[in-house]
């Protein structure tokens, strides 16, 4: 008895030291306390950060846990510990968890603000970053490229994570493959909130990429399932896959701008995707195709209105012998049970081909390589729109099967097809975005391998009951459920949504400039009628609206000296309406700061006058505005108009998105009135959008050596229409670019010069 009972305390004893000795927590309140308690520890250890804020802290977090005992790296409370200013996060061993931290106020130092390898000799595997936050966490010079997330290693994970306002060069999050540690990866990148990733005006605002152009043809299987990405608007694409034998399962993409592109890389999975447009926007796309091998299963696609790169499944042609770096042919991939409804021609095959018949592009970059062994099976499109074209070619689609396919209405196509039927059917509404066919048709075609396409986009087995498209009828209410609170960090809060804006009224010049820095983003300053003189910039760095409160008397703001009239700072937006603006012609009414235009900025000038200025707007260089609007305001006197000409690099950016000018009058405007530039061809990005709608040029532009009243150099879209031009001293009032379509519609000239179309307008090709 007394021998069993000894052997029970011993392994009760033992027992206990295990535990402990795998379960050691240390709570650190210093970077030389965290930095000690990291060389310290052992398998099951747990460093617990005190709240608050820690500043310039840059941690290499390493260790060898388990998979039982892994170590841990936390915040005492999540979200309470804030990483702040010149940070970052290096991870390096195995089995090590960071968890509920938030980066925010700050920028990395490195090429990363969370990296899964401390060097190339110390990489991270089976590691996990959760319930994490980086907000905003972008460099000062938006032209400097870092990644906020680097994976490296194998069997590491992101999961319930948010990742927000990345506006800076690099994508948000990337996979590299480079060496054979790094390949045969299986990362896991879940459950995670990505975005909103503002619009960037150039290429390289990717919110995934994984691997790239080098090491595209190895194999990964990363694994990117149940994310939210809310409106990730960086660039045309979303997701970026550049390597093979990777899964995107059970995503939402909400109003983003761009695509899920298989740019490089073979034998992915895109299943049950879903994907969510809206009817203001022709620049939220869908899939797009390149390479060999996928399979696009029981997607749904609702109001897709993009075209060519943006529609809901654009299909590209590729380059005979393509380099690593552009375009392989399409070659065996299937799209089968998958749902369209009210997409603006979502099936487009052949996409950039138009562009290459038209000589844009060098003949070793011709994308003449059409699709082959293409299937499209069981696939359903709804569309309560009149006048639609299901499917657009731009080439031979030859090498596309299509079988039991359904539209509802009747193919106006030129490609027709016996697998292409259409057939009277209708769609209940189930819930915001979601609707489904009010029964289901069950004409399958049933083709090889088909039975491994086991269930619909609700998990539901297709072999009990199987249907054409996504989705089996009938479905439960809130099937599907778009809202952003249901992924990332759930303590993660990004604004204060039930502020009500304030309007504030202002009598004098210095009760302005104190209402600047104490009103909220939103409020409005109504100035009372009369004159506000200002020697210092008004500084813009919130959301503000300064009008006049008695609009038949306009408040009048004069600004003189040589310092410029408003400061646009990251993140601010002016709106100036009803009011006058005037200078004495040493001063710019606006300019962005010079450089640290970290973030973007708008601008909206309503109804208002705006006279003897050097100029109305100059934009630095790495400055970008998401709009600029100029609507039935008057424009006189001044030496020059607005400058967005700065990114002179020939590397696809530009210094604004979209540029409203409307209803508006210049006159005796010296030099040119606009100067919209983006230098270098690239595809991947929206490329700048140019409205001269209704307005009225007069004595202007006569004073640039260019000759040119109107300089919109490489923007592509341009809407140049129901302007007059009178006494303009000018040889040419714009140059419009063919290629693009663009063309002048109901313009009156009057001793003015001409505008012209240049067809092949010279650009630098990026690649």
């Amino acid at each position: 008895m007394n021998q069993k009972f000894t052997l029970l305390f011993f392994i009760v004893f033992f027992l206990f030291v295990q535990q402990n000795l795998f379960s050691q927590t240390v709570n650190v309140n210093t970077s030389a306390e965290l930095k000690a308690a990291i060389t310290n520890v052992k398998a099951g250890s747990e460093i617990v950060m005190k709240n608050g804020v820690w500043k310039d802290l840059q941690i290499k977090f390493y260790g060898k846990g388990t998979k039982e005992n892994p170590i841990t790296l936390r915040a005492e409370t999540a979200g309470k510990v804030s990483i702040e200013g010149v940070s970052n996060l290096s991870i390096g061993g195995s089995y090590l968890v960071v968890k509920d931290l938030h980066f925010k106020n700050g920028y990395t130092p490195s090429s990363s603000v969370i990296q899964f390898k401390i060097s190339n000799d110390t990489i991270a595997n089976y590691s996990r970053i959760t319930n994490c936050v980086i907000d905003e966490f972008t460099q000062p010079n938006r032209e400097v490229s870092d990644h906020w997330v680097e994976f490296w290693g194998r069997h590491n994970q992101l999961d319930n994570s948010t990742i927000v306002g990345k506006s800076n060069f690099g994508p948000t999050v990337r996979v590299f493959l480079k060496g054979n540690e790094h390949i045969y990866n299986y990362h896991q990148i879940i459950n995670n909130h990505f975005g909103p990733r503002p619009r960037k005006g150039g290429p390289h605002g990717e919110t995934l990429q994984i691997g790239d152009s080098d090491t595209s043809m190895s194999p990964s299987y990363t694994n990117v399932s149940n994310n939210y990405f809310d409106k990730c608007n960086g660039e045309v694409e979303i997701i970026s896959n550049k390597s093979n034998f990777n899964e995107y399962r059970n995503n939402i993409f909400f109003e983003s701008e761009g695509s899920l592109v298989l740019r490089h890389g073979n034998y992915c999975i895109i299943d049950g995707n879903v994907f969510i447009g809206n009817d203001n926007s022709d620049f939220i796309g869908g899939i797009r195709v390149i390479n060999t091998g996928h399979w696009i299963t029981n997607n749904y696609f609702y109001k897709i209105k993009g075209n060519e790169f943006r529609s809901a499944l654009a299909v590209m042609n590729g380059i005979p012998k393509s380099p690593l770096n552009r375009y392989n042919q399409v070659t065996d991939v299937v799209v089968a049970y998958n749902s369209f409804i009210d997409c603006k021609s979502p099936f487009q095959f052949g996409v950039g081909a138009n562009v290459d018949k038209k000589n844009v592009l060098p003949a070793s970059e011709i994308r003449s390589a059409r699709p082959e062994r293409m299937l499209l099976a069981n696939n359903l499109v709804y569309n309560s729109i009149a006048d639609t074209i299901p499917v657009i070619n731009y080439d031979d689609v030859k090498g596309v099967t299509f079988n039991n396919n359904i539209l509802n209405s009747e193919n106006k196509s030129n490609v027709t097809d016996k697998g292409i039927i259409t057939k009277d059917f209708d769609v209940t509404k189930v819930s915001d975005y979601l609707f489904v066919p009010s029964k289901n048709e069950e004409d399958v075609y049933q083709g090889f391998d088909f039975e491994t396409i086991k269930t619909d986009l609700f998990g539901r087995n297709r072999q009990e009951q199987n249907s054409i498209g996504a989705i089996r009828f009938p479905v439960k209410e809130n099937s599907v459920l778009i809202k952003k609170e249901l992924y990332g960090a759930k303590w993660f809060s990004e604004t204060d949504e039930n502020y009500k804006a304030k309007t504030i009224q202002v009598s004098s010049a210095k009760a302005l400039q104190t209402a600047l820095k104490s009103a909220k983003s939103g409020d409005i300053l109504s100035l009372k009628s009369g004159i506000y003189k200002f020697n210092d910039p008004l500084v813009i760095n919130k959301a503000i609206t300064i009008t006049s409160s008695d609009q038949s008397k306009k408040a009048e703001l004069r600004f003189t000296s040589e310092n410029p009239g408003f400061q646009m700072h990251p993140k601010g937006e002016l709106h100036l309406e009803n009011v006058v603006l005037k200078g004495d012609e040493t001063q710019d009414a606006i300019v962005t700061l010079v450089e640290n235009m970290s973030k973007g900025y708008n601008l909206f000038i309503e109804n208002t006058e705006i006279s003897n200025f050097k100029s109305v707007l100059m934009a630095y260089k790495a400055s970008f505005a998401d709009t600029i609007s100029i609507d039935n305001s008057s424009i006189k006197d001044c030496l020059s108009g607005i400058h967005l000409n700065t990114e002179v690099d020939s590397k696809g950016d530009y210094n604004a998105e979209f540029v409203h000018i409307t209803n508006s009058t210049f006159d005796n405007v010296q030099s040119t009135v606009l100067n919209y530039y983006r230098g270098g061809y690239d595809e991947s990005t929206i490329g700048g959008n140019l409205v001269l709608k209704n307005n009225t040029f007069t004595n202007s532009g006569g004073a640039d050596e260019s000759g040119l009243l109107i300089q919109n150099f490489g923007i592509v879209n341009v809407d140049f229409s129901d302007n007059t031009f009178k006494d303009n001293p000018v040889k040419e009032i714009a140059i419009l670019w063919g290629e693009k379509g663009q063309k002048p519609v109901n313009n009156t000239i009057i001793n003015s010069g001409e505008i012209k179309i240049q067809q092949n307008l010279v650009q630098k090709l990026m690649y």
